[in-house]
C-alpha cells in the first residue's frame, strides 16, 4: 500500500477494550513480573485498558509500572492512587491510545475501609467521543450503596452538557467485586449489556467479578477471556470488541436514575 492510500484509509470502526486486576503483577508463583503482564496483553492489541492493583511501591523509581505500561498500551493515561507511601503508590489506571478529556477521579471511600476510586474520562476515538468509567469497588456489602450513589451522576451524565461532546455511549469497566450480585442487578437496568465470563479465581474461575458494561448494548459485539494468563494474576483478563460508531452516535438518556441499592 502506498503512502497516499495509508493516509486516506478510513478509521477503524471497532475497538478492543480490556479490564484486568493484575494483582500487583504478582502471579500464582508468587513472582513479581510486570513483563509477563505486558506480554500477555500485547497480542490482543487493546485500544482502551483498565488495570487494577497497579503497584509502584518498592520499585525502581526510574522504571515505574505505569511508565512501562504506557510504552506498550497507549500514551494517554489517568491514574487513581488509592494508597500513597514514601516508596511509591498503589491504585488503578486507565490507558488509551486516543486522547482523553475531562478526566475526573471520583472517591468511593467508605470510612474505615480501603480507599476506592472511579476514573471518569471522555475518550476522543476516531468515530467521536465516548465516556469511560474505570472502577475498583469494595469487597464488603456495606460499601455498595454509597458507591452506587456515586455512580448515579456518572452513568446519567450531565443533562446540560453539549450533546456533541457528552455522548450517551458509555463503557464502565473494572473489578466490581460483586460477590453478592447487587452491583449487577443495579447496573444492568442502566447499562443494558455486560460481559459474562467468570474471572476469579484465575486457576478455577467461578465468579464474574471483572466486567465490561456497554451502552448502547448493540455496541458490545463480542467478549472473551485469556486463560493463558491464569498464572500471572489471581484474576483473568476480560476483553471486548465494541462498535465505536454505535457508541459515538448514542445520546445520554434523559432522567436516567439508579434505583436505590437495598441495605443490609
Amino acid at each position: 500500500m502506498n503512502q497516499e492510500n495509508v493516509n486516506n484509509a478510513a478509521p477503524e470502526r471497532y475497538a478492543r477494550v480490556l479490564t484486568w486486576n493484575i494483582h500487583r503483577a504478582i502471579g500464582s508463583d508468587l513472582r513479581y513480573d510486570l513483563d509477563r503482564i505486558i506480554n500477555l496483553i500485547k497480542p490482543h492489541d487493546p485500544d482502551i485498558v483498565a488495570l487494577q492493583e497497579v503497584d509502584s511501591r518498592g520499585k525502581d523509581q526510574t522504571n515505574l509500572p505505569l511508565a512501562a505500561l504506557r510504552k506498550v498500551l497507549g500514551s494517554h493515561t489517568a491514574e487513581a492512587r488509592t494508597i500513597v507511601a514514601p516508596d511509591g503508590h498503589y491504585g488503578h489506571v486507565l490507558i488509551s491510545r486516543w486522547p482523553m478529556h475531562d478526566v475526573n477521579i471520583h472517591e468511593l471511600h467508605v470510612s474505615k475501609r480501603e480507599t476506592r476510586c472511579a476514573i471518569e474520562a471522555t475518550i476522543e476515538s476516531p468515530f467521536g467521543y465516548i465516556r469511560v468509567i474505570a472502577a475498583h469497588l469494595g469487597l464488603r456489602p456495606n460499601e455498595i450503596r454509597p458507591q452506587l450513589d456515586v455512580f448515579e451522576p456518572l452513568v446519567r451524565g450531565d443533562p446540560d452538557a453539549d450533546p456533541s461532546i457528552m455522548p450517551g455511549g458509555l463503557l464502565m469497566m473494572g473489578d466490581f467485586n460483586d460477590w453478592h450480585g447487587r452491583v449487577r442487578s443495579t447496573l444492568t437496568t442502566l447499562i443494558p449489556t455486560h460481559t459474562m465470563q467468570r474471572t476469579f479465581p484465575s486457576w478455577r474461575p467461578m465468579l464474574n467479578l471483572d466486567r465490561i458494561y456497554c451502552r448502547p448494548g448493540r455496541a458490545l459485539l463480542r467478549s472473551w477471556i485469556d486463560t493463558t494468563a491464569r498464572r500471572a494474576s489471581d484474576h483473568l483478563p476480560v476483553y471486548a470488541e465494541v462498535d465505536l460508531a454505535a457508541m459515538a452516535m448514542e445520546r445520554a438518556p434523559a432522567n436516567l436514575a439508579i434505583p436505590q441499592a437495598v441495605a443490609n
